[in-house]
Order: C-alpha cells, then structure tokens, then sequence
C-alpha cells in the first residue's frame, strides 16, 4: 500500500474498531504454489495481552492446506466503507475524482487452534451477528443445534493470528479545505448515485474539526 505520511493510520485502537466494525476479511498466502487467498469472518481477540492485536476465526478444510497454515506469515485485508468522491463536489478550480476509503493490512503467522477451542470460536463468532437479531439462534441454542454445531464442526480449523504488524490508511479528504470536507459529506448523506452514509460517518469521524465531534 503505498505510504502516504497524511493518511497514515497507526492507532491499534483505531484498528481494532475497523475490524470490529468490518468483519469480513481478505486472507492472502504465499505459498509453495504461488498466491492463495480466501475470505472469512474475523473478530478481535480480547483475550491478547495488553498492546497487542489479534484475531480469531477459522477456515473450512482444506484451506488450512491450501494456505500451508502456520508455516509462514500470511496477509490479512480488512476493508472499511470507501466510495467514489466527485470533483463536482469541490470547489469550482481544476480536480479529478478519487476514492477515500479506510483499510488495514495485518500480517502474522497463524496459529492453529485444537478442538475444543476452534469450538469457542464458532460460537462466539455465531453471538458476535446473532446479537442484533430479534431472536438470536445460539450455536448452543437447543440440544439439536449444539449436537449439529459438534458434527458440522469438524469440516472447520480455528486459528488465532497475533498480529506482528500492521498498515493502515484513513483517507478522507483531510487534506481538503474544510467547507470542501462538509460539501462531500453533504453529498454523501444525500441521495445521489454515490451517497454513502457509512463512508459520510467515516469522514465525520476523521475529521472532527469541521464537524465539532459530531459523529
């Protein structure tokens, strides 16, 4: 990614909120035979110790053999709201369009999770999206449920990723003039062809000096 000093971000905190909050995860390898990637939901582990960043989750076999699991470092892409931005949306003086966005790149090596544990995982994976539903179904939720989870479970490797770095960038329009920064949020709380209510709670967000705090 390329290092932009201005967009750079570097607050692990502000990292595990990305995740937190964009779950769905890009895993890349590189491997014996060539470049694998693979997509699956992550969450924090907050049982890592103080200032340090992890995640959690699981793969369907085989592509803990695909990835060649554990063996190396592997890439892990998570993706915040993002959206084109309109140089009809700035001032009248020459500009071209461009894309803000947030994204984090973490890299580390997996580490492989027994039973017992891939199962805690699964669940709690299951109550992290079940939470918001009006009726939640626990994995644990009846006999039948736990008894499948068991079986289905099987076909499932956890593992745990201790992040060893990070790269992220936070671009949205910061080095923009403010009455520009509130013009693109404007259009993005619209209902034009690019509004974006997340993507306009980002820029909020980033820049709280044209919005006074108001995320």
């Amino acid at each position: 990614m390329r290092h932009t000093p201005s967009f750079e971000l570097t607050d692990p905190d502000e990292v595990a909120r990305l995740i937190r909050e964009n779950p769905w995860a890009t895993i890349v390898s590189s491997t014996s035979n060539g470049l694998v990637a693979s997509h699956y939901p992550v969450l924090i582990d907050d049982s890592a110790p103080a200032g340090t960043l992890a995640i959690v989750s699981h793969v369907g076999r085989p592509d803990e053999k695909l990835h060649e699991w554990g063996e190396h470092e592997v890439l892990v892409i998570i993706q915040g709201p993002h959206g084109y931005i309109s140089p009809g949306w700035y001032d009248p003086s020459p500009a071209v369009p461009t894309w803000n966005f947030v994204t984090a790149h973490l890299y580390g090596v997996p580490e492989l999770l027994g039973p017992e544990e891939n199962l805690r995982v699964l669940e709690q994976l299951v109550d992290h999206f079940e939470d918001r539903m009006p009726e939640p179904r626990r994995m644990r939720g009846t006999l039948e449920n736990s008894e499948y989870a068991d079986r289905i479970s099987a076909g499932t490797v956890g593992f745990r990723l201790p992040v060893a770095r990070f790269v992220a960038k936070l671009k949205m329009s910061q080095n923009r003039p403010d009455e520009t920064v509130a013009r693109i949020v404007s259009e993005l709380e619209g209902e034009g062809p690019y509004s974006s209510a997340e993507l306009a709670r980002e820029m909020r967000r980033a820049n709280p000096g044209v919005f006074d705090g108001d995320v």
